[in-house]
């Protein structure tokens, strides 16, 4: 034990010795490394062997060291993660690990993580995707519920103008029974799922994507203007949509050429409503002459068989609501040819009326045309005048023809009376479609006068309104001033109030062809209110007269409604717009700005062809209002001039002017805290406004008692 090596077994020793000499013998082969006598590095980290015996001072701990099979020996790495042909410490992290796809233990999981790209997917794009495949299963099933249901769930309420875009893109290169369909549906969706702002956006996405679909689209511009008006026709697309929309498209873009179609080709075209809503086919699809054959060949079926449900059941599969006053006048016909074939031709009629089927108005246009016809039906029928005669009081008498027909039409006196009726009616409508054409309300009281026969006025106010209401605002806001007119010259508050009782009446049957019906007859009723056409009481007269459970009582309670919101006067005189599709701050801006340049030293007749290029003689009374509130103001005189000018050309009519003195004196009030003698230079306007006949003569003691 006294052993200086006696620390260490026989196995240490060797181990020491290995490492010794494996140390001398790397040292010594690099050239730029110190001697193993002279280094001190590894002495510091390793202390001398007990007994003398040489440290491992210039080598490395013996555990570093590995014995090859070849008898080598090889230095490890530092806890044993090894050198060449070793397997390497359990979790090796060196960054510079090479691995070998070639090793038959690879792993790809080993592989280090590498970010790629991809491209995010747009939330626009699979919205598109979705909605073409919801299109093309409704072109395929034809069920505008389910349509209506999938796009409310589809959500992304955001993306609804580019849906109204591909569906009429898509049905624009369709057949008509698509491009019906696609009208169909945007009615379904209009308001309850598609805002009216978003049918705009979408319809001008497609006016201005013009140029790219008349690529693959022939007749693009001419099937987009034809989409365009019937949205316009069916009420869930403003007719200022084409002012405004023009204004922001190039002047070569097709866009332009498509509102310009749908304007001068189709909306301005008489009776363009009934013609735009049926250029398809309708919802059915058919012709009106393969309508007609339908409907002759199942009434001599019936009349053949009997059954009247099947007859009736055929005759709702048609799907023709709108076009059953053809059933009606064949019928009659058909009973009039066959005399043995009346009895049942009067039960199928009847059973129809009680069922719900056909409507009052339906049934009553029916007879009205074939009142119409009896001329040339006489030629073929001697007696039709009597069968017609003898038919309308036992329709009356049995329930399903509405006694309001034959007041209309005589009180079904001798048919010279109901001849009268039928040749007033026509001359009535040609004289209002004239008017709407020309806005000249002169002549027109001039026509109205020379058919004399005023106790039909009632029929030419429901004329009037009824016709104004199947058109755009523009003629909306010109029956509203024709009515202002009619009172004062001709009507009687009674004529006025009879005719919106008859309005009122068949409101519910004229709501299957006008849809906004009700709403526009509130309208027009408020409207009459704050014209002074009426007054607010004739309103209870006319709910009093209506009878229990009619829909017009309805239109009364919202007129009333509307008549009594904050600042109704202004917005209901506002509530056509001005009719010409401008917004009416538009409209007075540019009536302000023409008459500052007039009075700063402008030609009077440039003012007054600036007045014409407004195209709202309508809204004259407002350029009336504004030049003598400026003449005031000013104190310029000089603006009475162009009053005068613009009355003789026939620019500013005797009504209008009378409008734009009214409305002056109302405001007087509020004039006289700007200008203190306004009452006295208004008073001097209302009498020059005598001497040039601009006003009526019992215009002035009303002005001078304000």
């Amino acid at each position: 034990m006294a052993s200086s090596e006696g620390f260490l077994n026989e196995e240490q020793r060797e181990r020491m010795k290995v490492a010794t000499d494996y140390a001398a013998e790397v040292l010594s082969s690099s050239p730029n490394s110190p001697s193993p006598t002279s280094s001190g590095l590894l002495a510091e980290h390793f202390p001398k062997a007990p007994g003398g015996a040489k440290g491992p001072s210039a080598g490395v701990p013996a555990r570093h060291v590995r014995r090859t099979h070849s008898g080598k020996l090889v230095r490890v790495k530092k806890d044993g993660a090894g050198g060449k042909g070793t397997w390497g410490k359990l979790l090796d992290t060196d960054g510079d690990t090479h691995i070998d796809r070639n090793d038959p233990n690879y792993d790809s999981g080993e592989e280090p993580y590498e970010l790629v790209g991809t491209t995010r997917s747009d939330p626009l794009d699979e919205y598109k995707k979705s909605v073409v495949s919801l299109i093309e299963e409704y072109f395929s099933t034809g069920d505008v519920h389910v349509a209506v249901s999938d796009l409310r769930e589809l959500g992304s309420t955001e993306y609804h103008p580019y849906f109204i875009k591909r569906l009429v893109s898509i049905a624009m290169d369709r057949h008509d029974k698509e491009k019906e369909m696609a009208s169909v549906l945007l009615s379904a969706l209009y308001a309850d799922v598609i805002s009216a702002a978003q049918i705009s956006q979408g319809f001008y996405l497609l006016v201005e994507s013009a140029d790219d679909l008349s690529v693959d689209i022939l007749d693009a511009v001419d099937v987009l203007a034809l989409f365009l008006a019937r949205a316009v026709v069916d009420d869930i697309l403003p007719p200022a949509f084409i002012t405004r929309a023009g204004r922001m498209l190039p002047e070569s873009s097709k866009g332009l050429q498509v509102l310009q179609t749908a304007e001068k080709s189709y909306l301005s075209a008489p009776h363009h409503a009934e013609l735009v809503e049926r250029r398809w086919g309708g919802i059915t699809h058919f012709t009106v002459e393969e309508v007609k054959k339908r409907i002759a060949d199942l009434l001599k079926e019936y009349v053949e068989s009997g059954d009247a449900s099947e007859a009736c059941r055929c005759i709702r599969q048609l799907g023709v609501s709108f076009f059953h006053h053809e059933v009606v006048k064949k019928a009659l016909i058909l009973a009039m040819e066959i005399r043995t074939a009346e009895p049942l031709i009067l039960k199928l009629l009847k059973e129809a009326a009680e069922e719900g089927l056909i409507s009052s108005s339906q049934m009553a246009k029916g007879f009205s045309r074939l009142s119409d016809s009896l001329d040339d039906l006489a030629l073929d029928i001697p007696n039709a005048k009597t069968l017609y005669q003898s038919l309308v009081p036992l329709a009356i008498g049995e329930g399903w023809l509405d006694a309001s027909y034959a007041n209309s039409f005589g009180d079904g006196q001798v048919p010279n009376d109901a001849e009268k009726v039928r040749r007033y009616k026509e001359e009535a409508v040609s004289i209002i479609h004239e008017y709407f054409l020309s806005d000249d309300i002169p002549e027109l009281i001039r026509s109205v006068e020379d058919l004399g026969a005023p106790e039909f006025h009632p029929i030419f106010l429901k004329k009037l309104i009824t016709l104004a209401m199947d058109r755009k605002n523009r003629e909306k806001e010109m029956a509203s001033v024709l009515l202002s007119a009619l009172h004062v010259e001709i009507f009687s508050s009674e004529d006025i109030v009879d005719g919106f009782v008859m309005l009122l009446e068949s409101a519910e049957d004229t709501a299957l062809d006008i849809l906004d019906a009700s709403h526009a007859l509130s309208l027009f009723l408020a409207r009459a209110v704050i014209d002074d056409v009426l007054a607010p009481l004739n309103l209870d007269e006319m709910a009093s007269r209506l009878p229990p459970n009619c829909s017009g009582t309805e239109t009364v309670r919202v007129a009333r409604s509307l008549i009594g919101a904050r600042h109704a006067g202004e917005r209901l005189l506002r509530c056509w717009g001005g009719g010409t599709g401008w917004a009416v701050e538009d409209a007075k801006d540019k009536i302000q700005k023409l008459l500052e340049e007039f009075e700063s030293g402008g030609v009077v007749a440039e003012a007054c062809h600036c007045i014409r290029d407004l195209s709202m003689p309508f809204f004259s009374h407002e350029v009336v209002k504004k030049a003598l509130v400026m003449a005031m103001e000013k104190k310029n005189d000089r603006l009475l001039d162009l009053l005068h000018e613009c009355f003789n050309e026939g620019l500013i009519t005797t009504n209008q002017m009378t409008k734009g003195f009214t409305r002056i004196k109302d405001g007087l009030d509020d004039l006289a805290l700007d200008i203190p003698n306004a009452k006295d230079k208004f008073s001097f306007y209302v009498e020059h406004g005598k001497e040039k006949d601009w006003l009526p003569p019992s215009f002035g003691s009303s002005a001078q008692e304000a």
